[in-house]
C-alpha cells in the first residue's frame, strides 16, 4: 500500500495566499519556508482524501479541530450545497458541513464537547453524517476539567470559583462517557483538557496529580481516555507516570504556555498508552485571542510554523508505522490561518 500519491500538478480548489508580515510581536515569520509553502500548490481536496484514507488504513488519523468554518468555502466545501435560491445559509452550513467533511477526512476533534455535555439527538446528528468507518475524538465537557470558573459571562455567578464537580468520575460517565457508548466504535480518544492552573489551585504538582490519579482509577475502563495540560510545571515526569499506570493517553499539545511537540517528544516515557494524540493549535508564546485576530477568517495560511510542521511530519511517517500504535492527529487553525493548508503541507512531507 503506498501512502505517498503523487502531488496533482493543477489543483481543483484554488485558495489565495498571503504573507503578513509584522502581524504578531511574539514571533516572527520564517521567510523562505513561508514564501515556498505560501505560494505553493493549492489545496486539492481529493488528492487529500487518497493520501488521508491510506494514512488511515495504517491507524493514522489526520483532522482538524472542528470544522464549521466558512473560511473553507471554496476550499473544502463547495458554497452551492449550503444555498437556497442562491443565498448561502449560515444554518444549514452549520448543520450540515460534516457531511461533505467526512467525505475527505476521516477523523475531528469535537472542540464543542468542552462547552456543553452532548445530548442524545446531538450524537445522532453528528454520526448520520460521517461514514461508519470516521473517528470522532471528543473533548469531555469543562465542568469536570475546571478547577476554578473563568471570569466569563457563560459562567454567570460562577466564576471565579472553585469548581464543585472538578474531576467528578459519576458525572463524567453519567453525562458524558454513558452517552458515547452505541458509539464506541468511532470514539479515537476522550480528552480531558485542563486549562491553565493558578498558582492557588493546588498545593502543587503532587496535589493535582493525586487528585488526578483517583479520577482516572474511578473512570469506566475500556475507553480510549487521554489528558491534556496547559501548564508548563505540571509536565513533569510523575505525571507521565501517573497517565502510564491507567494507561491514558498524553497529549501532545502546541500550546500558548506549554514547551513545543518537537521539545515534549524528547521527554522519557512521553508515549504513555497504545494509542497517541497530538494537537497543533498554536504558536509557543501566542495567547489563543491573539491567534483569532490575527487569522481569522481562516481562508488562508498566514505564516508558517516549520518546527511545527516537521514535528507533525515526524508523528505521521515515522513513529506510528514503525511502531503500529494508532495515532490521532489534529491541526487547528490558529495555529498557521488556516488548518486545511497545513495539513496539505504535511501530508505531502516536503
Amino acid at each position: 500500500m503506498s501512502l505517498c500519491p503523487a502531488v496533482p500538478a493543477r489543483s481543483r480548489s484554488f485558495t489565495a495566499f498571503s504573507l503578513v508580515r509584522g502581524v504578531d510581536d511574539v514571533a516572527a515569520v520564517d521567510q523562505g519556508t513561508a514564501m515556498l509553502d505560501l505560494f505553493g500548490p493549492a489545496f486539492d481536496r481529493d488528492w487529500v482524501a487518497a493520501r488521508l484514507k491510506a494514512l488511515a488504513e495504517a491507524q493514522v488519523y489526520v483532522g482538524t479541530s472542528s470544522w464549521k468554518y466558512e473560511g473553507w468555502l471554496g476550499m473544502l466545501y463547495d458554497r452551492a450545497n449550503y444555498e437556497n435560491r442562491g443565498r448561502f445559509s449560515k444554518t444549514r452550513f452549520e448543520q450540515e458541513c460534516l457531511h461533505e467533511y467526512g467525505q475527505y477526512f476521516p477523523s475531528v476533534c469535537v472542540d464543542a464537547g468542552y462547552y456543553r455535555f452532548p445530548d442524545e439527538r446531538y450524537l445522532e446528528k453528528l454520526i448520520n453524517q460521517v461514514p461508519t468507518n470516521f473517528k470522532f475524538t471528543w473533548k469531555v465537557t469543562d465542568e469536570i476539567t475546571l478547577r476554578r470558573f473563568p471570569n466569563l459571562p457563560r459562567f454567570g455567578d460562577r466564576r471565579g470559583q472553585l469548581n464543585p464537580n472538578f474531576l467528578n468520575a459519576e458525572l463524567s460517565n453519567n453525562s458524558f462517557i454513558r452517552l458515547l457508548e452505541p458509539y464506541r466504535g468511532q470514539i479515537g480518544s476522550l480528552i480531558f483538557e485542563f486549562a491553565e492552573f493558578r498558582p492557588a489551585d493546588f498545593q502543587g504538582p503532587d496535589d493535582f496529580l493525586a487528585q488526578l490519579d483517583r479520577f482516572l482509577q474511578a473512570l469506566p475502563s475500556g475507553w480510549p481516555y487521554s489528558v491534556e495540560i496547559r501548564t508548563e510545571n505540571f509536565f513533569t515526569d510523575e505525571y507521565l507516570r501517573v497517565l502510564a499506570k491507567h494507561g491514558v493517553a498524553h497529549v501532545l499539545s502546541q500550546w500558548s504556555y506549554m514547551p513545543e511537540v518537537s521539545e515534549q517528544l524528547k521527554r522519557p516515557g512521553i508515549f504513555t498508552a497504545d494509542f497517541r494524540v497530538a494537537r497543533f493549535l498554536l504558536r509557543r508564546g501566542r495567547p489563543y485571542e491573539r491567534a483569532v485576530q490575527i487569522f481569522s477568517p481562516y481562508r488562508e495560511t498566514r505564516e508558517v510554523n516549520a518546527d511545527a510542521r516537521t514535528t507533525a511530519r515526524r508523528l505521521v511517517f515515522d513513529l506510528p508505522l514503525n511502531e503500529g500504535k494508532p495515532l490521532f492527529i489534529y491541526i487547528n487553525n490558529r495555529l498557521e490561518g488556516n488548518a486545511l493548508n497545513t495539513i496539505w503541507s504535511i501530508i505531502r512531507g516536503d
